[in-house]
Order: structure tokens, then C-alpha cells, then sequence
């Protein structure tokens, strides 16, 4: 059996760590501009992908994940694990023809979205619970089987005449699941739980077969989900001292465990094959799954509201989860779309949010920090001290940035002359000073819009003003 249900209380905890793991699941699912035309969304699946292992042995992809992790479990706790990843289920498109039978083609335009060829991700679940106890030794192996299936949908037109169908087909795929823990020798009681996801699929690759032809049988973003109903899971990023050699020890390979969960909290551990930290979260204004690997919210939403009538239909086309994009990027209210503009959290960590008598978190009506209110700040007239001479707007200074903080782009302008335009300080009382370069010729635009280039004092030296 493949696949248990959970006890309330476990499910209840894996609920709370499933909102990060399904940004894992889906991360670069579909790109923008989310058409199966567009240059970035032909090669697909890029985290976690699992190949069958004949495909492994000829390309620089892997058939395995192997996670290692510290817990201390208490007498009688039990392990729940939950194994995600997708299907790469292949969608092609026929077309009905006058003589009644279907035929493959290129794209079915529809009045609202054109259909084309696609690889559909379906999600699916390996689940066990296990006495930790019974994990010692050799451990606990669990293979599991997915079916190969074909399914069909009549597509219609706005009249509901039938003009085609789509087909979806998803091939045989297999693997194993092998857990085992190590009590380790020491003060502590801690033990080295290891998990092992590998694809056992059965399909041979030809000479000529490429990475698509093998995305059927692989198992795509895959990630563990581990829970203890008793006892913790250390860090392995940030590890008490007595731990850190043993965490040292563990061999993590094509995947990175992590604490999960609310901060403070260490039953639930998730082992990603993206980089994430401990306790990852999404943030609050995030109004819906954007898929898109690299973008953030806001200006993937303008993007999206952007696109042509065109663009989205053949979007809305391509994949149901694209679509949905679409209609939220084109439905989403100013102030949802205001809200994603941006935050600062970093206070809060110290501070806490401002909360009311009742206990509820307060709204404030004007911004937490607003430099037009705040009299003592004035960029235009502020100045800081280089070399002993004030430094102001309307100064001149030449740029000496600093390997140790700065980027490939301004050390081009190492010795360049510039003009000061405005001297900040931030909340954090750190010094900024805005500068143009002189003889750009986009000067005036940036200054007009406000685009200026940063340093700090100690990266300029003073001349003398004109």
C-alpha cells in the first residue's frame, strides 16, 4: 500500500507546511508569458526531477534524492512521511474532421483560447507512517507504482458543437521509498534519519532519445514532507554547537531539508531541492500562484494585465493553472494590486506587529516610517563629512567603489567624476549618497525620475565645489 491517511493531528501539521511545498511543487511550472510558444516554457521542469535511471546514466540528471537529518525522537514517536512530485502528463491536440474521425494538429482555435500541444503536471502522493522504532537497522522500504492512463475530452465551441478532443496520456512510472534512522554515540539522544526517494520507472532510452521523450517516466519536483508526533528535528542550517559535527556528517544530495512550519516549532521538517531556509514562508500579500520561477508578484501581475487579447487566449490555451493567472492578473483589485507594492518585516522580528487591546493586528492608516514627515531628515540639504569637508547636494565628488560591497557594474565608474544629488540616511543609520555621473548624458532623465546611483561615504572622495 502506497499511500495511509493521516491522523487529524498529523494532517493538521502537514496543512500547515503544504502552502510553502506547493510553491515548491509547481516552482517554474509555466513562465510568463505563460504560452506554450514562448522560448522559456519549451524546456520545462528544471527542480527536483527525478529520471528513470537509463536516462540517468546519460545525462547530467539524477534518479535519486537522499536526505539526511538530525531528530531527537521521544519513546514511541512515530514518523509521517509524505513524498510529492508531478506526472508529466503529455496533452496533444486532434481536430474533428468531415468525415467524423479525429486527426492530430498543430492548434485548435477556440473564440476564447487557442489549444495547443502541452505537458500537464499531475500532482501525486506517496504517504507512510512509521514507528521510529521499527526504522533502525534496515529500515523501512516502500515501493509504489502509478499506472500508465489515457484520457479523453470532447472540446467544443461556443455553440457546443463538437470541433475536436484532447488527449492526455500518463505512462507507468515506479519507484522506492527507504527510510532508516542511526542512534548516534554522545550526551545527546540523537538520532540520523535518512530518507532515500529514487525512480525505478522501466524504460529504455534509444540512442537518439531525448529529455522530453523521458520526462513521462520521471517524477518531476520532487520533495519529502516529514513530521514527528514526538520529539524535534534540528536545524541543519543553523545547529545547536553540540550538534554541528554530526550535522556535518550528513550527506544531503540533490535535495536540502529544512524546519518547516511556524517559527519556533520543530515537529515538521521539508526537504526541498530549491534553496529555501528555515521556516520558509509565503508572503501574505501574495494574491494567488504566479508559477513563474524568477518574477515577483507585482511586476508579474502588471506584466500579465499587459498582454494582448491574443496572448491570453493562446495562455488560457495552454494550461488550466495559466489560465487562472490570467483571469486573476486581469480581475485582481487596485488595492490587492497596491498591497503587493511591498513590505517591510524586518522590525516586526523585534518588535512585533502593532497589535490592539483585543489583540488584533492594527492597520496603520500612514506608512510605518514616512520621510516627508519625519523633520529631521532633508535629502536636499543634509550633508556627511568625507575627508573632513561637508558633503551636500550639489557637491562634487569622485567614485571610488569598494570591491567588498559593490557590483561588476560600478566599478566601471571607479575615478569617474559625479555630481551629488541628495544625501540619505536610512532607518537603520547607515549614510547614502545619491549621485549622477557627470557627462552622462541620461542625467537629466535620471535626475528627473529620480534614478540615481548609491554610495557610501567612505566610497567617494570630496572636491572641491564649483
Amino acid at each position: 500500500m502506497t499511500t495511509v491517511a493521516f491522523d487529524p493531528g498529523t494532517e493538521a501539521r502537514f496543512a500547515v507546511a503544504r502552502h510553502v511545498a506547493d510553491a515548491v511543487l509547481f516552482e517554474g511550472y509555466v513562465l510568463y508569458p505563460y504560452r506554450a510558444s514562448a522560448a522559456k516554457n519549451r524546456l520545462r521542469w528544471q527542480f527536483g526531477v527525478l529520471v528513470p535511471p537509463s536516462w540517468s546514466a546519460a545525462a547530467e540528471e539524477h534518479d535519486f534524492q537522499l536526505t539526511e537529518c538530525l531528530m531527537e525522537p521521544r519513546t514511541g514517536a512515530e514518523l509521517a512521511v509524505e513524498v510529492r512530485f508531478l506526472r508529466a502528463q503529455r496533452r496533444t491536440v486532434e481536430e474533428l474532421r468531415a468525415d467524423g474521425t479525429y486527426a492530430p494538429t498543430g492548434e485548435l482555435r477556440l473564440a476564447d483560447r487557442v489549444l495547443v500541444a502541452w505537458d500537464e503536471g499531475v500532482e501525486e502522493r506517496v504517504t507512510l507512517v512509521v514507528p521510529v522504532g521499527d526504522l533502525r537497522g534496515d529500515g523501512t522500504t516502500l515501493p509504489f507504482t502509478r499506472p500508465a492512463a489515457e484520457e479523453v475530452e470532447e472540446v467544443t465551441d461556443t455553440d457546443g458543437t463538437v470541433v475536436g478532443r484532447l488527449v492526455r496520456r500518463r505512462e507507468e512510472i515506479s519507484g522506492t521509498l527507504r527510510i532508516s534512522a542511526d542512534e548516534l554515540d554522545g550526551p545527546y539522544r540523537v538520532e540520523r534519519l535518512s530518507v532515500t526517494v529514487e525512480n525505478t520507472s522501466v524504460w529504455t532510452a534509444g540512442p537518439d532519445t531525448d529529455r522530453h521523450a523521458a520526462l513521462p517516466y520521471s517524477l518531476v519536483a520532487t520533495h519529502t514532507l516529514l513530521r514527528l508526533d514526538g520529539g524535534s528535528f534540528l536545524s541543519m542550517t543553523d545547529p545547536p554547537e553540540w550538534a554541528k559535527g554530526a550535522v556535518a556528517a550528513c550527506r544531503n544530495l540533490h535535495t536540502w531539508p529544512v524546519l518547516a512550519g511556524e517559527p519556533g516549532k520543530s515537529d515538521l521538517l521539508l526537504s526541498s531541492p530549491i534553496i529555501l531556509e528555515d521556516h520558509p514562508a509565503i508572503a501574505p500579500e501574495s494574491p494567488g500562484a504566479l508559477y513563474d520561477a524568477t518574477e515577483i508578484d507585482e511586476i508579474l501581475a502588471l506584466r500579465t494585465a499587459a498582454l494582448t487579447d491574443e496572448e491570453k487566449r493562446e495562455a488560457r490555451g495552454t494550461d488550466a493553472r495559466a489560465a487562472a493567472v490570467i483571469d486573476l492578473a486581469d480581475t485582481m483589485p487596485p488595492e490587492v494590486l497596491e498591497r503587493l507594492h511591498g513590505a517591510v518585516r524586518s522590525l516586526q522580528s523585534v518588535t512585533g506587529a502593532p497589535k490592539s487591546a483585543a489583540g488584533n493586528i492594527l492597520e496603520p492608516q500612514t506608512p510605518w516610517w514616512d520621510p516627508g514627515g519625519d523633520t529631521g531628515v532633508d535629502p536636499g540639504s543634509d550633508h556627511v563629512l568625507v575627508d573632513g569637508r561637508p558633503v551636500r547636494a550639489g557637491s562634487r565628488v569622485v567614485l571610488r567603489p569598494r570591491l567588498r560591497r559593490t557590483d561588476a557594474q560600478d566599478l566601471f565608474l571607479d575615478g569617474r567624476g559625479a555630481l551629488v544629488e541628495a544625501v540619505l540616511h536610512d532607518v537603520d543609520g547607515g549614510v547614502h549618497i545619491a549621485v549622477t555621473v557627470e557627462d552622462d548624458p541620461g542625467a537629466d532623465i535620471r535626475r528627473e525620475q529620480g534614478r540615481f546611483l548609491y554610495f557610501q561615504p567612505d566610497e567617494v572622495e570630496a572636491l572641491e565645489d564649483l
